[in-house]
Parts: C-alpha cells; sequence; structure tokens
C-alpha cells in the first residue's frame, strides 16, 4: 500500500522553543492515522507544515506525492483540513458558505453549487442549508466545517481536534462521518487529545510529546505498554483490605496496589476474564464479600501517565498558534 504522508525528521523552532524535534511520520493510503498528544506536544504545527502553511527549519515531507516546500502550490488542490475551531462564515448560510471554498478551489459558480447541496446532504445539514450559520449548533458548525475541507474532494485530510468541545452526541456523530469517508478511499490525519477518539477511528496512534514521537502502535499496543488489563475490586470491610490483596499477589502480573481509602484492590492480570473468574473464587473462599469486581483496560490518563508523565488533562498551551 503506497504511503500518503511521509514525514522524516521534521524540525520547527521559535528561538530557544522546538515545537517539533525530530518528529517522523508515514501514514499508508486509505488508512487512518491519529496524532495523539497533550496540548503543545507539537501536534498542530505538524499539521500546519503538512498543510504547507509553515515551513520546517529541517528535515522534509510529502504528502500525495508532493514535497510540502517545493511543491506546496500544487499540493494544496489535493489536501483538506478542518481545525480546532469551525472555520465557517457566522453571515453565511451553509450553502453559501460551501459555494465558496467551492469557488475559492476555482470549480466555478455551478460546479461549487452542485458540491454543496451534496455535502449538506451528506452532512444531515440540508434542512439548514440556506439558514445563516450563526444559528448551528456546535456540531453542525463542526460538520459544516468538514463538509468545507471535502469540497474539493481530496484524497488526503487533516483533522486538527475536531471534536473539541462538542457533546458526546455530537462527537460520536463525527466520528462516524469520518469512518465513511475513509471507508470511501480518503486518507486521514487525526490529531486528538482523546484516547477513546483514537481507539474509534485511528489504524495507527502515535503519541507525540515535545514534538517528537515517544510511542508507537494501535490503540491496544499502546494500552498494553502501560499494564494491559487489571483487575480492579473493593471490599466492604476494611479489616479484610490486606488479605485480600494477599490472596490475589499470586494471580498478579506487577505490583498489587491498595487504595485503603476506598477499600480498592488493583491488580494487573494477562489472563483477562479467566483471572477475574479466579480471583473471585479466591476470595469467596477466604469468605471475603467483594462489594464491586471489574477488569478494566488502561484509561487516556493511564497512557499518558506512564509515556508523558503527566496526566491528558494537563493543558500545556502551544506556544506558537
Amino acid at each position: 500500500m503506497p504511503d500518503a504522508i511521509v514525514a522524516e525528521g521534521l524540525v520547527k523552532k521559535y528561538g530557544d522553543v522546538a515545537a517539533l524535534d525530530g518528529m517522523d511520520l508515514t501514514v499508508p493510503e486509505g488508512t487512518v492515522f491519529g496524532l495523539l498528544g497533550p496540548n503543545g506536544a507539537g501536534k498542530t504545527t505538524a499539521v500546519r507544515i503538512l498543510t504547507t502553511l509553515l515551513k520546517p527549519d529541517a528535515g522534509h515531507a510529502a504528502v500525495a506525492g508532493f514535497d510540502v516546500v517545493r511543491d506546496a502550490d500544487r499540493l494544496r488542490a489535493h489536501i483538506g483540513a478542518s481545525g480546532q475551531y469551525a472555520a465557517v462564515d457566522d453571515h453565511l448560510t451553509g450553502a453559501e458558505n460551501l459555494e465558496m471554498v467551492g469557488r475559492l478551489y476555482h470549480l466555478g459558480v455551478k460546479r461549487s453549487r452542485r458540491r454543496a447541496r451534496e455535502l449538506l446532504d451528506h452532512f444531515d445539514l440540508t434542512e439548514a442549508a440556506d439558514r445563516p450559520v450563526r444559528g448551528y449548533s456546535g456540531g453542525m458548525r463542526r460538520r459544516l466545517d468538514l463538509a468545507g475541507a471535502l469540497v474539493a474532494n481530496p484524497p488526503v485530510l487533516f483533522l486538527d481536534e475536531p471534536t473539541t468541545g462538542l457533546d458526546p452526541r455530537a462527537r460520536i456523530g463525527l466520528w462516524d462521518v469520518i469512518s465513511g469517508l475513509v471507508a470511501e478511499g480518503t486518507t486521514v490525519l487525526l490529531t486528538t487529545q482523546y484516547l477513546e477518539e483514537a481507539d474509534r477511528l485511528a489504524d495507527r496512534i502515535a503519541v507525540v510529546e515535545h514534538g517528537r514521537v515517544i510511542a508507537l502502535g494501535t490503540a491496544d499496543e499502546l494500552k498494553d505498554q502501560v499494564g494491559g488489563d487489571r483487575i480492579q475490586l473493593s471490599v466492604t470491610n476494611a479489616a479484610n483490605l490486606e488479605t485480600a490483596a494477599r490472596t490475589l499477589a499470586p494471580l498478579a502480573a506487577g505490583d498489587v496496589q491498595i487504595d485503603a481509602a476506598a477499600l480498592q484492590v488493583t491488580i494487573p492480570v494477562t489472563g483477562g476474564a479467566t483471572s477475574l473468574t479466579e480471583a473471585l473464587g479466591r476470595l469467596a473462599a477466604e469468605r471475603i464479600t467483594v462489594r464491586d469486581a471489574g477488569l478494566r483496560r488502561p484509561t487516556l490518563d493511564d497512557v499518558f501517565l506512564s509515556l508523558t508523565g503527566h496526566e491528558a488533562d494537563d493543558k500545556i498551551e502551544e506556544t506558537v498558534r
């Protein structure tokens, strides 16, 4: 499968601050590649270079076969981009916004109008097509912005934290739209702070910190790096807490953790549901009453805390926007 995006050793500095510090990326055609990292990690800077809005200080990159510096003018006709904030004109209608984008791509009046109507229908915005965008909800504005990125039917699409600020229902709706685009052959590079978003959409994920890729793999592979499955259970009696931990220690694939305040024991395991069944059986044999028990996968904060040293909701602002 050919590569739609290739970047090697990308560097971008602002004074003494390195927004990118040797970033490498390879994205095969027709796949979703997720850039996962906290604010300030370099995700947006990477997207700006790959979409020709910034020039790298070192390294090189090609998108859809075009060098992002040498072939910038030709490349722009082959990509679409949707940023963290919907780039739509509040005073125009939804249809007028998309028609304007089409004319900027030199599609002509008739073709722009036809393409606008196709996309409005595709993104379930037909009923709102002739209403001013200032009355749109956040989810509608996001869908319209994404439609604008697709007016020229680009083979490569860049989505920079497209669901930030959306409610869960609107976020899931946008995920479905993105999945449909990829099924039709579009290549997507997606930046996000949400592991669940990358888990749902991305074929492969790069975790980015301080302008470098620090981990690469599928969502499951990244979760496995921070310990895989674990059993988390709570007991009803504080006096049983230490006994429960000792009883479960033979099943543990690592250190057993005790949270005395929550009367909770957590143990990493490799046997999945089988380990949970055995754990409950051992506790029952010791006459230890369990209030709650479950098999857990690592969370977003687990991944970030392990790989970056801080939790995912630490907000580090981009040095240069």
